[in-house]
């Protein structure tokens, strides 16, 4: 009896297994001590998560197809496909959330108003914690820092989180001493006919930018985001390079006749991004970007950007993505990234 009563003291008395941290948007949110599983609220927060604590990811927004899974760590592969909460085409509803029942809702990119009221409301409905982590690409050490923190991985977050620092520090030295003007005019051509962009400040396209290339799709901050654009606003521009993720329009831009007066086009400066097991460039917009960066800057500056490609991406891959890629896997991706895609 006694033992009895001081158990249920000793119950009564401990803390809960509960702590307060404060997000991206200076929401104060209530997580649990130990975070197990997470729904990720889009693809940009999937990559986040996967790459600090891959064991918590409870899905992806969608499924990985077959010509990426080899980039993936083999556990990790055939996780469901769980929808998504926000972005384009989001499909994920509520009872499929409530279904899953993770101990932590996070979402990475925007924490605009939109997403802040989105992330109150999930989260007053189904009294299931909901974080945002700020996705621009200037925050990326910190927003690893923060998750590693929520996760319970720290030392994780901190080792990724200085990679990323000595990345953009790298870029930084090449950038101290080239003006503005000398900075390679860029275009981000989107979808078949690569007459979708970003503006500047975009962040399908503020990888550019830090990379140190000038985004051609630029009207003075009058249009954010995405846009569509003419083949004339594209020959206006003139840009010097033009990157691209799309194999459709790479393959078909050489012969276009509405691209051949395009500076890049004549000059063979076209080049495809690889997009296994996520894009470099976009596709989604989170840390897969930090090895587009890498390959990007070098495209910008070849013969200041010190290290051997293939040697730069196995080592990206090891240690964000978690998996020893061999010769085959690593001569696919580089033919891609030298200009032909995979079949």
């Amino acid at each position: 009896m006694i033992m009895r009563s001081l158990l249920a003291f000793v119950l009564l008395a401990s803390p809960a297994a509960a702590r307060t941290i404060t997000d991206s948007a200076g929401r104060i949110v209530d997580i649990p001590d130990e975070i197990e599983t997470v729904f990720a609220a889009g693809p940009p927060a999937s990559v986040l998560v996967y790459v600090i604590a891959p064991e918590t990811l409870t899905g992806w927004p969608r499924a990985l197809r077959p010509e990426e899974r080899d980039y993936i760590a083999e556990p990790y592969r055939d996780l469901p496909e769980t929808g998504r909460l926000t972005g384009r085409g989001g499909e994920a509803n509520l009872e499929r959330v409530l279904e899953i029942a993770p101990d932590l809702i996070l979402d990475f990119g925007s924490v605009r108003d939109t997403y802040v009221d989105l992330a109150n409301r999930v989260q007053e409905q189904m009294d299931i914690p909901y974080v945002l982590i700020d996705g621009r690409f200037e925050n990326t050490p910190d927003a690893l820092r923060l998750l590693g923190e929520v996760l319970g991985k720290p030392e994780r977050g901190e080792r990724l989180a200085r990679d990323a620092e000595e990345t953009f520090a790298r870029i930084d030295t090449i950038l101290a001493e080239i003006p503005e003007e000398d900075r390679p005019r860029t275009y981000l051509a989107r979808g078949p006919d690569g007459l979708e962009t970003g503006m500047t400040g975009s962040i399908n396209t503020e990888i550019i930018e830090r990379a140190g290339g000038v985004n051609v799709a630029d009207d003075g901050g009058r249009t954010q985001g995405l846009v569509q654009v003419s083949p004339e606003q594209v020959i206006v521009s003139d840009p010097e390079i033009v990157v691209t993720w799309d194999p459709t329009f790479y393959g078909r831009v050489w012969s276009d006749p509405l691209w051949a007066g395009v500076d890049a086009v004549r000059s063979g400066q076209v080049f495809l991004s690889p997009t296994a097991p996520f894009g470099w460039i976009d596709r989604p917009p989170s840390l897969n970007r930090m090895m587009g960066l890498r390959w990007m800057a070098r495209l910008f500056y070849p013969d200041r950007w010190e290290g051997d490609l293939r040697e730069e991406t196995a080592e990206f891959y090891k240690t964000w993505y978690r998996v020893d890629l061999g010769d085959a896997e690593l001569d696919r991706l580089l033919e891609w990234a030298e200009g032909r895609p995979p079949e």
